[in-house]
């Protein structure tokens, strides 16, 4: 059974990536399938931090694909050129690869919905590029009005806030006092995207978030 996944060049599909290979060393099991392989061709580049398990996996396929085809760069076809360096011979392939690979043809023809992917692909790689100079770990105070303010709410106005280059990530409560408890939230973003000012001041405390949130404060900035 194919397995795909959508937008895996923004965090957003980064994340539903993450989240299948939750408990899994592959995409459809204990073993490199084709469906690693389309997955694989798809990330743009490997996965940080934030997606442990996106990452690990994108180790495992590299790791197999660079044993099985020696002094070649990974095999996989992008925007239907072969990889940088010289490719293997198809031949030679199959005796590198070994019994457990030997359903992967990695060099057959594509199709023309796969080289529409692939051009897809190679135009959203540079524009991330040419976008993400760099990326920053933030972590916000986020106070509510009073004591009756519903934290679970508030949380998920916060978390409802979405644009280009924000991920959030782990939060926790923390009592101030009298009852009254402030969020502490982390957030990834890419520098070039998202300015925390404008984000709190255009976003976090503005209409409707306003009605739990009363301010946010930065606790720590960090580049990455």
């Amino acid at each position: 059974m194919a397995v795909t996944f959508s937008d895996l060049h923004i965090e957003s599909g980064l994340k539903s990536l993450d989240e299948f290979l939750d408990g899994k060393t592959y995409i459809s099991g204990d073993q490199l399938t084709k469906d690693d392989i389309k997955v694989y061709a798809a990330v743009l580049e490997k996965p940080g931090d934030s997606f442990p398990n996106a990452s690990q996996w994108y180790h495992l396929v590299s790791s197999k694909l660079a044993s099985s085809f020696p002094g070649t760069a990974v095999g996989v076809r992008v925007g239907g050129k072969g990889s940088p360096v010289d490719t293997a011979p198809a031949t030679a392939s199959k005796d590198a690869a070994g019994d457990d690979d030997d359903d992967l043809d990695l060099f057959g023809d594509e199709t023309e919905e796969e080289k529409k992917a692939a051009e897809e692909r190679e135009a959203a790689k540079k524009s991330v590029k040419k976008k993400e100079s760099g990326k920053s770990s933030v972590l916000l105070d986020v106070k509510p009005w009073d004591d009756e303010t519903d934290m679970k709410k508030l949380e998920e106005a916060v978390r409802s806030v979405e644009m280009p280059g924000l991920l959030w990530g782990a939060s926790k409560l923390v009592a101030v006092g009298y009852g009254i408890k402030k969020l502490q939230i982390m957030m990834t973003i890419v520098d070039d995207l998202v300015s925390v000012d404008t984000l709190i001041e255009e976003h976090l405390t503005v209409e409707p978030i306003n009605e739990y949130v009363q301010s946010c404060d930065i606790v720590a900035f960090n580049k990455i």
